[in-house]
């Protein structure tokens, strides 16, 4: 069969039925950050329900499992592995705001005019669904592959819960592929929304809390004081200036330049000198750069804005994830035949997407691209820009066409057996 073939017999066997039903169960299982194993239970059933081999179920920290299946070819294919985090992020408010309308239930999933709403529907539980639907679809299809297919789900991917959000679940995954007791695929799709654009490349990251502490003193003797808030202000102002220092560096194709962001500022509140001041920032990387390298840099231009000895600097990190310090940037070559492959299957099944973009967000491929070598890409229905808000949605049509795409891709990268 050929690559067009595929993608017309697909595409004419695709269940729409099945696929929303699912989706819709999907983001009806309740599970922010900590609550994982609610969406798990039902990620396991479904998994052994569609014929997915060897089903795995293990805790990455206690009461927080992630889930992991395969299904395997007849030989002489190459594995591909789709993976996504089961969490999502709170709905504080959203109850409130959608108050008296069909999408006053955060986990309700309504159907309103060709979309999908809900919590989760968009980050990620689209793209979860997507690569299941699409084992489905090939195997009601009749199409048999050659290679391997390996499915994996993991938490602990998204930050704003107390004691989360450091990747937890994918550091358990890849360190059981390390010690080989699960098999290395030969590339990897991560189903972080795109609008089913492919994206090779992602930012890096850092967060910084920085503390100044100065000396208080009674308003009317200022002098007797070391003014926190002050110093803040030098050292926002020198960062803000290497911040225009390190977007004039370099402007990478897909992901743009790098840059710092000062986020929040907090100190004073007494009638007295303020004593402590509080900054927090985020520093964008580009793939190359280094965290240690950035962060030290960062810190020698806080330490040379302050003047007087007596102020004293703190910094933390508080947003480990692959490094210490945050998040690396990751790229792979965007040529690579199975980018390329995976671009094609996503035209095919809907027209004007399956562009090659950047990730404006970091997400956890540079497990697989940085520590384990693995190309991996970012490939899903959905769009960023209305996840984490009270507008969070999918369009139907781009989810089905996924599904379509996917299944494409399954059989062109890992071959069809005839």
């Amino acid at each position: 069969m050929t690559a067009d073939t595929i993608c017309e017999r697909l595409a004419a066997t695709l269940d729409r039925d099945d696929a929303i039903a699912l989706l819709r169960a999907a983001i009806g299982r309740e599970s922010i950050t900590g609550n994982e194993a609610n969406f798990v239970s039902m990620l396991h059933a479904e998994m052994q329900a569609r014929g997915i081999e060897n089903v795995r179920v293990a805790e990455f920290l206690p009461g927080r499992p992630n889930v992991w299946g395969e299904r395997k070819g007849t030989g002489g294919g190459k594995r591909l592995q789709f993976i996504g985090h089961t969490d999502t992020v709170h709905v504080d408010g959203w109850r409130e705001h959608w108050a008296g309308t069909e999408r006053e239930d955060p986990f309700g999933a309504p159907v309103i005019d060709g979309q999908i709403w809900g919590r989760g529907s968009g980050d990620l539980k689209a793209g979860i669904c997507t690569s299941l639907a699409a084992l489905s679809l090939l195997d009601k299809a009749g199409i048999k592959l050659k290679g391997d297919l390996a499915f994996a789900y993991v938490g602990d991917e998204e930050s704003g819960q107390p004691g989360t959000g450091i990747s937890a679940g994918v550091k358990d995954y890849v360190a059981r592929m390390e010690a080989g007791e699960i098999a290395r695929p030969d590339f990897v799709v991560y189903t972080e929304p795109t609008r089913l654009a492919v994206y090779p490349a992602q930012i890096g990251f850092f967060i910084a809390d920085i503390t100044l502490t100065g000396k208080s003193a009674y308003f009317g003797v200022p002098e007797l004081g070391k003014d926190a808030l002050k110093a803040s202000h030098a050292v926002m102002s020198a960062l803000w200036m290497h911040s225009d220092e390190v977007s004039a560096r370099a402007e990478h194709p897909l992901i743009g330049r790098g840059f710092l962001l000062i986020t929040g500022l907090t100190g004073g509140g007494f009638i007295a000198v303020p004593e402590e001041c509080t900054l927090s920032l985020i520093r964008k990387l580009l793939p190359g750069e280094s965290l240690d390298d950035a962060a030290r840099e960062m810190e020698a231009v806080i330490r040379g804005a302050i003047t007087d000895p007596d102020i004293k600097v703190a910094i933390a990190y508080p947003a480990g994830r692959d490094h210490k310090l945050g998040g690396s940037a990751a790229e792979i070559d965007p040529d690579l035949p199975a980018v390329s492959m995976l671009c094609a299957s996503v035209a095919q099944a809907m027209a004007g997407r399956g562009e090659l973009q950047g990730a404006p967000f970091w997400s956890e491929t540079p497990f697989f691209v940085n520590r384990l070598t693995i190309p991996a890409v970012y490939c899903a229905p959905g769009d960023i820009r209305n996840c984490h808000t009270f507008e969070e949605h999918v369009e139907i049509d781009e989810y089905l066409a996924g599904i379509v795409a996917f299944a494409s891709f399954m059989a062109r990268y890992c071959g069809v057996a005839e």
